[in-house]
């Protein structure tokens, strides 16, 4: 194969100095809400935003998963705008943009718990045998109360505490409203209950009101942070960036300088299944199915694959001024890679690429639940 003029060997450069990300400070402890799978790590999005952006630029994501990259354009003086099609992400992103007041936050506790008690025992029997040995039954309670009546769409206070429900709805039985399980990823619900019977291990008994009382309290111990505009739209970007686009050229709005993005890598997992509990309490089915192979494509058609990528970075083209910067962290696999350059130098036939390999310094994410393959890496790709 031939190489692109136009692509270029990038040499390491040295990082910008970022603000502090820690859990002592609001900005850092906001930043970190919601387990989720892919998401990028903090410090490399505010690496990446102050390194290739400046302070009043437009920034865009329109794989934006939990936000981090709009997060940190806000952060540092920017206005970020972002599309995400999986709810989870959505509202991860949407909430530390800006979170409702915390007493607010705190009232709207108390409220469902209180409709909790209302909750039948016809309707909590009518549930599957999976919940009555992942929670025990005053969380269950607590949970169809909050599922049923929590407006997260439309209403800050409720997508806040819907944020943080998702947030420690599973995990370490220790920390969580759950038996044993991992927070990133929900188990599959029969292995969970074999697992958990063979063990014995019962529900931890859990008053869910105090519980998320405490939760909420930590999260808004250092306050919160001060942020620019940001906005996380929920929809798929193959529709939703072109109308999104047209309507900020309609009214005159800046062009993006910054496109910074990571698109899902090719047949690599199932962002449904992997987060089919958090789904089910924002009002997906019991148990997962193929129902959601909307919010969990794994893009196995290698056709597929490449019309996404080209229907959303020629959709990025349209907004992005003259000396816009793309930014996309990709797989370092053969196809996904290869797709992703040939369709960015498609895309922006006017700008330079440069490629930066980032190989895997520790275990990823697949290892935690045994994929034990080597994996290549990621790689980097900017165009100027």
């Amino acid at each position: 194969m031939v190489m692109d003029p136009r692509v270029v060997e990038r040499l390491p450069i040295i990082q910008p100095a970022i603000p502090t990300l820690t859990k002592a400070t609001a900005l850092g402890r906001w930043a970190g809400i919601g387990p989720y799978y892919a998401m990028f790590p903090l410090d490399f999005a505010f690496q990446v935003v102050a390194r290739y952006s400046r302070r009043g630029d437009a920034v865009l994501d329109p794989f934006a998963g939990r936000a981090s990259s709009i997060y940190a354009a806000c952060a540092m003086g920017r206005t970020g705008y972002g599309v995400e099609i999986h709810p989870v992400g959505w509202l991860y992103g949407k909430v530390k943009l800006a979170p409702a007041a915390k007493n607010w936050v705190l009232n709207r506790v108390d409220q469902i718990g209180e409709l909790a008690r209302r909750v039948t025992k016809r309707k909590l029997d009518r549930m599957p045998e999976f919940y009555h040995v992942c929670y025990c039954e005053d969380v269950l309670r607590y949970l169809i109360a909050a599922r049923e009546n929590l407006d997260y769409e439309n209403s800050r206070v409720d997508a806040t505490l819907m944020a943080i429900i998702l947030v420690n709805l599973h995990g370490k039985r220790v920390q969580c409203l759950s038996n044993q399980m991992r927070q990133g990823k929900a188990m599959d619900p029969n292995y969970s209950i074999r697992w958990w019977k063979a063990r014995r291990m019962n529900p931890p008994e859990r008053d869910p009101v105090a519980f998320l009382r405490s939760r909420v309290e930590w999260r808004y111990k250092k306050g919160v942070p001060e942020l620019a505009y940001g906005h996380v739209e929920l929809g798929d970007s193959t529709a939703t960036l072109k109308r999104m686009i047209a309507q900020r050229r309609a009214r005159g709005a800046k062009r993006f300088d910054l496109v910074f993005t990571s698109p899902p890598y090719y047949g690599v997992t199932n962002y449904f299944y992997d987060q089919w509990l958090r789904l089910w309490m924002l009002g997906g089915p019991e148990l997962p199915t193929a129902t959601g192979e909307q919010w969990g494509r794994k893009f196995e058609s290698k056709v597929d694959y490449k019309h996404l990528l080209e229907s959303v970075f020629k959709a990025c083209a349209e907004g992005v001024s003259r000396n816009a910067i793309i930014y996309v962290r990709t797989d370092a696999r053969n196809f996904t890679f290869e797709t992703t350059r040939d369709v960015l130098l498609e895309a922006f036939p006017d700008k330079t690429m440069y490629i930066m390999g980032r190989p895997y310094n520790k275990a990823t994410q697949t290892a935690l639940y045994g994929d034990k393959t080597k994996k290549p890496g990621e790689v980097d790709i900017t165009l100027y």
